[in-house]
């Protein structure tokens, strides 16, 4: 057996564990059936679709040649990681406009050559979007400005 594509290989792998977990986890869960489905239809029926993807996935690995996994990088992971963390940190103290301006701050720093002009006007774009969408459209209770 020779993994071609060791990247398609552990994307499978992944996608199989969790599958199995899932499915492991929601084995105490009625499954019913199509007529009269029990909490553990949906959950069942997505873990089998995320196991067949990753044994397709998996033996494709086997049979096409791709390219092999590259080495981890921090930096984007701690720079998106950071913007979650700050935006759920400040969006109860400085609303929703602000922390979702830093939100896209911090997460163009994930990548190395950030064109500063284009970050702030897709965080303006985003933050008008945020606002629109979840305060007044679905009438999310959440601050929109600083102690509002």
């Amino acid at each position: 057996m020779v993994i071609r594509s060791p990247q398609d290989f552990g994307a499978g792998i992944l996608f199989i564990l969790f599958g199995l977990g899932g499915l492991y986890v929601g084995s105490d869960l009625t499954f019913g059936s199509a007529r009269s489905m029990g909490p553990g239809f949906f959950p069942m029926i997505i873990c089998g679709m995320i196991l067949t993807i990753g044994v397709v996935v998996t033996l494709k690995s086997l049979a096409i040649e791709g390219p092999a996994i590259e080495r981890l990088q921090f930096r984007p992971i701690a720079m998106v990681l950071l913007a979650i963390a700050a935006f759920g940190l400040l969006i109860a103290h400085v609303g929703a406009i602000i922390s979702s301006f830093l939100l896209i701050l911090f997460a163009a720093y994930a990548r190395r050559d950030v064109d500063l002009k284009e970050t702030i006007l897709f965080a303006a774009g985003t933050a008008a979007f945020v606002v629109i969408v979840f305060a007044y459209g679905l009438s999310q209770p959440m601050p929109v400005w600083w102690g509002r």
